[in-house]
């Protein structure tokens, strides 16, 4: 495929599935629903070991991806396998391989919340700002309306609860698989990987802002080194899908060192 055809939302054959995905994710991922999901799910009390996670991802099929139909652990394994092949660094590789994985959610999550197999929007999809205007850079932007944040003052201006200048750290974004896999790892004690890494982990899904161009308002000169990343890590999460398939157990023998160097060899708490 040409870079071009991916992420063409308004091609004829993207399901109605994903432009119903992203209304209700407009509808319903507001600023004191965001809060409710870091308290229910940031509880780190479920360990799991990362082999096991990726495993339960070849039952997961991501509703609004317009590009891939297939079961997400193979976008998992195209991504890290193509930085492979760059000769990026292994830490590099590793995250391609499970910058997803916060997609786990759904083996505990529920329809209510939008984060089981049935309901994805509290889950998958491009992130945004929430405690702020909705840009129009956001997918299917005649949706914002529906947020009923933007009936709100205080979360309707350009820069609602924040500051100018805050930097994104600061920001709360929309709730999804990015920000659960970042908690979950920053809560891991033997998680020794870069900074970058986790940078490439938290901001993937948030395209208003790497490839919208939105948010300038709120943005610091740091948030400037992490578009650069973000742009190096894209080519690798957007470029490779295709319809390839992979036996995650004939790749497992190659990225589990690297996945015991930086994450340790113990189950990581969800």
């Amino acid at each position: 495929m040409e870079e071009k055809t991916f992420r063409n939302y308004d091609a004829p054959d993207v399901s109605v599935a994903v432009k119903e995905h992203y209304r209700k994710m407009r509808k319903n991922q507001t600023y004191d629903y965001v809060q409710r999901m870091h308290k229910k799910y940031l509880t780190f009390d479920k360990p799991m070991d990362l082999w096991e996670a990726m495993t339960h991802l070849n039952s997961l099929i991501d509703v609004s991806d317009p590009d891939l139909d297939l079961p997400n652990v193979q976008h998992l394994i195209q991504s890290a396998e193509a930085i492979r092949a760059d000769n990026r660094p292994d830490w590099m590789q590793l995250t391609g391989l499970i910058h997803d994985l916060g997609k786990i959610m759904f083996m505990w999550g529920s329809d209510a919340d939008g984060t089981s197999q049935a309901e994805q929007w509290g889950m998958v999809g491009d992130v945004f700002v929430v405690g702020c205007k909705l840009p129009s850079s956001c997918v299917y932007p005649e949706f914002n309306e529906l947020n009923p944040d933007m009936k709100d003052e205080r979360y309707n201006t350009t820069t609602g609860i924040y500051e100018e200048g805050c930097g994104l750290d600061n920001l709360e974004l929309a709730w999804g698989h990015d920000e659960y896999l970042y908690q979950v790892l920053n809560n891991h004690k033997e998680n020794t990987l870069p900074d970058e890494a986790m940078v490439m982990i938290r901001y993937h899904s948030f395209y208003p802002w790497h490839s919208g161009g939105s948010y300038k308002e709120l943005t610091n000169e740091k948030d400037k080194e992490y578009l650069e990343i973000i742009k190096d890590f894209n080519k690798y999460d957007l470029y490779t899908k295709s319809q390839k398939i992979y036996d995650l157990e004939d790749v497992r023998e190659y990225y589990q060192p690297i996945a015991e160097k930086y994450l340790g060899k113990g189950p990581i708490y969800w």
